[in-house]
């Protein structure tokens, strides 16, 4: 759990911009990769993961403006990416302008349970970074460049003359 609200936005900026790497890298096409029949796809996964900023802060009584599910999930890779970069920012300003250190005992009811905001943030992070992993699982699958998010993809080993570690 986090302490202050440095410390969250500090680890925040990593995994954020961790993320819209990965949502930056997704091409129209490759949404509709599954991993099975029943599975969600990647444009699905990644609508999830935007909403998903809205759906958990929301719940702390933060206000701000986000990209929600129950909108359709967008058909063009970009404007999932960008709806990101919007309700991220939009999240980012409402944490510094409407929280304090304080703010992070606060206990709220998460999805039916009771959590400290320090502990939403922390799921948040957690939860995106769950669904990060499966999709990259998916973009190669349908043949994308995967970026690196905590060190060199394969292609980015590549790109430097390096081979990639043997696992």
């Amino acid at each position: 759990m986090f302490h202050s609200i440095t410390e969250f936005l500090n680890q925040w900026e990593h995994e954020s911009s961790s993320t819209q790497k990965v949502l930056d890298a997704l091409s129209d096409e490759s949404l509709q990769q599954k991993v099975s029949l029943e599975g969600r796809n990647l444009g699905r996964m990644a609508w999830h993961i935007v909403t998903s900023l809205y759906e958990f802060i929301s719940q702390t009584g933060l206000q701000f403006e986000g990209a929600k599910s129950e909108q359709d999930v967008p058909t063009c890779a970009k404007e999932i990416a960008d709806q990101y970069r919007k309700s991220n920012e939009a999240m980012v300003s409402a944490i510094k302008e409407q929280w304090s250190d304080e703010s992070l005992k606060e206990v709220h009811n998460l999805f039916g349970h009771p959590s400290p905001n320090s502990l939403t943030l922390l799921t948040l992070i957690l939860h995106q970074t769950h669904h990060r992993g499966q999709m990259t699982v998916l973009m190669r699958q349908a043949g994308l460049k995967v970026p690196g998010v905590y060190g060199p993809s394969q292609e980015e080993w590549n790109a430097i003359g390096m081979e990639p570690p043997k696992l």
